[in-house]
């Protein structure tokens, strides 16, 4: 009864974040705001590897889940349970959208349940290409560089169409924790690292393409 009463709770107030969130940032607009940014890239110009190793790292069943996937999060509940901590978060692509661009980084359940509320509305909106491409051209990649044509060129002077895959699956990992990766290149390399093993999981990469990826990645650092 007390877990059921909790969960009312912070539904409810997560609900009441969300509208209030919605008031001030539109979810029907929200795309067009984002694409009229002078640094929008579509979706179709960006690189494939970049899409993988976003997709096998951050949320691989993105294509089948309609904003919050339950499988990823019983996963990322029972790693917290079994480490002690709350490392896992079990977010989708479109939830970490929401948070990025309605609501504060502060970690509460009703922000939770608020974003999860944002994501199903999302869904609904846009397509799938549509949400990778908001999320792709707002992330936060470190040093100051907000959306993939400013990581792009902050890390390494070029378009994300001239990325190489090295390049690309570099700047796939570095929002999971930007400030951290930016700062330390050793750390940025052990997360490309872990990039490539996902993808290699998820089937989009070989083994013996990501070994040579790994093998450009040692140069970037």
């Amino acid at each position: 009864v007390a877990l059921i009463a909790a969960a009312a709770t912070f539904g409810w107030q997560g609900y009441k974040l969300y509208q209030s969130a919605v008031q001030a940032t539109p979810l029907e607009t929200l795309y067009q705001s984002i694409t009229a940014r002078p640094s929008f890239v579509p979706y179709d110009q960006l690189p494939q590897t970049y899409i993988d190793a976003v997709l096998s790292v951050e949320d691989s069943r993105f294509v089948h889940h309609h904003g919050v996937d339950p499988l990823s999060i019983a996963r990322a509940l029972w790693a917290d349970l079994r480490s002690g901590t709350l490392a896992e978060g079990g977010s989708t692509l479109t939830q970490q959208l929401a948070k990025n661009e309605l609501f504060t980084q502060d970690k509460h359940l009703a922000r939770k349940a608020a974003e999860m509320l944002a994501a199903f509305d999302l869904e609904k909106a846009y397509s799938k290409q549509q949400i990778f491409e908001m999320y792709a051209n707002t992330i936060y990649f470190g040093n100051g560089c907000y959306g993939i044509t400013q990581a792009a060129e902050g890390y390494f002077g070029k378009e994300p169409a001239q990325l190489t895959d090295a390049e690309a699956v570099f700047l796939a990992g570095l929002p999971n924790a930007p400030s951290l990766y930016a700062s330390s290149p050793e750390l940025a390399l052990k997360r490309t690292q872990t990039v490539l093993k996902r993808m290699v999981k998820c089937r989009v990469l070989t083994q013996q393409q990501a070994d040579a990826i790994a093998a450009d990645a040692e140069n970037l650092t």
